[in-house]
C-alpha cells in the first residue's frame, strides 16, 4: 500500500490535484512523528501553487447580536444567554475601520452581518457603506450576511461586492448537531448562487464542533467540491452561555494536521486562519502553520473574541519574508 505523503507529492504537489475525502482522513490519522513531514509538504504545495505571497483582511461588524439562529458555537444568537448585545455600527464608523484596516497593507475588508439573512434596513446600510467605503479608500469590499435570495445576490454582486463569505461550519452529517434552525443545504444554495453571479466565494468552517476525524475529512472532500476561492480555517473558541461553552479547544497538533490535510484537498485555495488560532495554537502553531499551509490571515480582533494586535501578525510574516499580497494582485 502507497505511503499517503508519497502519493500526495505526486497527485498533489505535481499534478496540482486534491486529495479526495478518504485520502485526506489518512492525512488526519497519520501518526505525530510524522507531523513535520506533513506540514513541510503541505507548504511545498502552497508555494507551488499559490505562491508566497499573503493575503490579508480586517473583518467588521455592522450589526452584531441579536441573531434568530441557534448556531450552537455562536454568542451572537438571541436564543442562548451569552453576553453579547445586539448593536448597530454607523457608516463613519464603518468607513474609519476600512480605513484602519487598509493602513495595515490588508487587501480585504468584510462587513459582517448577525443575521439569518439581510432584510431591507440592512441591505440599504450595505448599499450606503460600501459606496461609502469605495469613495474614501481603495480596498476590496467582502461581505457576510447570511443567506442570500437571487435578487439580493444579483444586487451584491451590481454593487461590486469582490467576495461573499458564507460559511458551510461543519460537514454536512454533522451540521444538524450545530444548527437546528436551517439546512446545511440552504447555505450550499447561496453559495451556488453567489458563485454563479461572479462574486468570488468564501465559505470555511470550525474545527472542534464535536465532529469526529472521519467528519472532518467529509467536510474537507465536501469544501472541494464547492471550489471556494478562500477557506477560512476558524478552531472552536467556546463561548459562554452558548451549546458548546464546556467543550474542549483542539489540541494544538490536530490543528496543524487538519491546516495541512485541508490545504492538500485545495491546493490553489486561498486557505485563511480564522477565529480561534490564539488559544488552540499561540504564537508558536501560528508560525507553523503558516510554513504548513496557510497563505492569508484576518488581523486584529474577530467578531466576539480578541484576535492578536496585527503588528504581531506583520512582524511574523517580515520574519518569515512572505510578502503582503498586494491590491492589484487581487483584483
Amino acid at each position: 500500500m502507497s505511503d499517503i505523503l508519497e502519493v500526495a507529492r505526486r497527485q498533489v504537489l505535481d499534478e496540482g490535484r486534491g486529495l479526495t475525502g478518504t485520502q485526506v482522513l489518512e492525512c488526519l490519522t497519520l501518526p505525530d512523528d510524522r507531523l513535520e513531514e506533513l506540514l513541510a509538504l503541505a507548504h511545498e504545495v502552497r508555494m507551488r501553487w499559490c505562491g508566497p505571497e499573503v493575503e490579508v483582511e480586517g473583518i467588521v461588524s455592522l450589526k452584531t447580536g441579536g441573531c434568530p439562529e441557534d448556531c450552537h458555537f455562536c454568542s451572537q444568537s438571541g436564543q442562548f444567554t451569552s453576553p453579547v448585545r445586539a448593536v448597530w455600527l454607523n457608516i463613519p464608523e464603518l468607513v474609519e475601520a476600512a480605513k484602519e484596516t487598509a493602513e495595515t497593507g490588508a487587501t480585504e475588508f468584510c462587513i459582517v452581518a448577525a443575521v439569518r439573512g439581510p432584510d431591507e434596513r440592512l441591505m440599504s446600510q450595505v448599499r450606503e457603506g460600501v459606496k461609502a467605503i469605495n469613495d474614501a479608500v481603495e480596498i476590496n469590499i467582502a461581505c457576510s450576511l447570511g443567506m442570500l435570495t437571487q435578487e439580493q445576490v444579483d444586487e451584491l454582486a451590481g454593487m461590486g461586492v469582490h467576495r461573499y463569505n458564507h460559511n458551510l461550519e461543519t460537514a454536512r452529517s454533522h451540521f444538524p448537531s450545530v444548527v437546528t434552525t436551517h439546512s446545511w443545504e440552504e447555505r450550499w444554495d447561496t453559495l451556488r448562487m453567489v458563485k454563479e453571479a461572479g462574486m468570488e466565494v468564501c465559505c470555511g468552517g470550525i474545527i472542534g464542533m464535536g465532529e469526529t476525524v472521519e467528519q472532518r475529512a467529509e467536510f474537507a472532500g465536501q469544501l472541494a467540491e464547492l471550489g471556494p476561492d478562500e477557506v477560512p480555517l476558524n478552531f472552536l473558541a467556546p463561548r459562554p452561555g452558548t451549546p458548546f461553552a464546556d467543550y474542549p479547544l483542539v489540541e494544538g497538533g490536530e490543528a496543524l494536521k487538519t491546516i495541512a490535510a485541508f490545504r492538500l484537498a485545495l491546493p490553489r485555495t486561498i486557505l485563511r486562519y480564522a477565529g480561534g488560532r490564539e488559544l488552540t495554537l499561540g504564537d508558536l502553531g501560528t508560525r507553523e502553520g503558516m510554513l504548513g499551509g496557510v497563505n492569508a490571515i484576518i488581523v486584529g480582533n474577530y467578531l466576539t473574541t480578541l484576535g492578536r494586535p496585527a503588528e504581531q501578525d506583520l512582524e511574523l510574516l517580515t520574519d518569515l519574508q512572505m510578502p503582503i499580497k498586494a491590491l492589484s494582485q487581487t483584483l
